[in-house]
Order: structure tokens, then sequence, then C-alpha cells
């Protein structure tokens, strides 16, 4: 690996890492975690999605998904239902009752956002939204 390689490497870890933090401090005070906001962040992008597919995209073993929705489920945030097309799976739902977590994620990713991108004019921005996405379908095989 070049050292040009290197560096993009660890400045993307660097970047990503300190998002991650900025997104936590600005989530303090209320009720969620990262991982809370990112399990309902792809249950709304992805509403009916099955518990073993959600798993997945968490990067997350499916026991520990399975006390994680058992929770959200309790506090009314989740609804699971049955798989039409296989009984022994489970669809899940965010009920309305999420709406308000959901508000708070919003808030604190334009916080987020708006700190990262201060000094970028709009183009800029474009531009550097369009190379990130470039780079993870690159990473992903897309």
């Amino acid at each position: 690996m070049t050292r040009i390689e290197l560096g993009f490497s660890l400045l993307l870890a660097d970047a990503a890492r300190l998002m991650r933090h900025s997104f936590t401090t600005n989530l303090q005070g209320s009720p969620l975690t990262l991982a809370r906001a990112r399990m309902l962040i792809h249950l709304e992008r992805n509403e009916g999605i099955r518990q073993v597919d959600l798993a997945e995209l968490l990067e997350i073993q499916p026991m520990t998904l399975v006390r994680m929705i058992d929770q959200l489920t309790s506090e009314g945030l989740v609804e699971r239902r049955t798989d039409p097309a296989d009984r022994r799976a489970h669809r899940l739902y965010l009920t309305d009752a999420a709406r308000p977590q959901l508000d708070i994620i919003a808030e604190a990713g334009t916080a987020v956002r708006e700190k990262a991108l201060v000094g970028l004019d709009e183009a800029e921005q474009a531009q550097l939204i369009a190379a990130l996405q470039q780079v993870c379908r690159n990473l992903s095989g897309s």
C-alpha cells in the first residue's frame, strides 16, 4: 500500500470516527445511543425488513439484534409481524411512537453534517457526496 493509499484509508476512518463521536455527542440527553439510532434509521429506510436481514445490515449477530428488538418492542417503538411467506421469520415495522426518536436522530444528523461541511460551498459538497457514493459503490461491489 502506498503512502497515498494509506493516507486515504486513514483519512476516511478518521472522518467516520469523528462523525460518530459528534453524532453521539449530539444525542446526549436523549434516550438514544448510536446503536439504537442506527437501528431506527435502517428500520425507517427498510420498513418490513426481516430480522436476519437487519442483523446483516447492522453487522451484528442475530441474537444481539433480538435483544435490541425486544427492548424496542417493549417500549412500543417496533412491531414484529410474522412473514406471510415464511411463518418462522419476522418482519419489523416502526410504530408511530418511534417518530419523536427519529426526529431527534434527524436533528443530530443535521448538526453533524453542517459542522462537517463548514467551509465547503454547495458545489464542493455535491462533489464530495458524489465521490463518497462512488467509493461506497466500488467497495460494495454494486
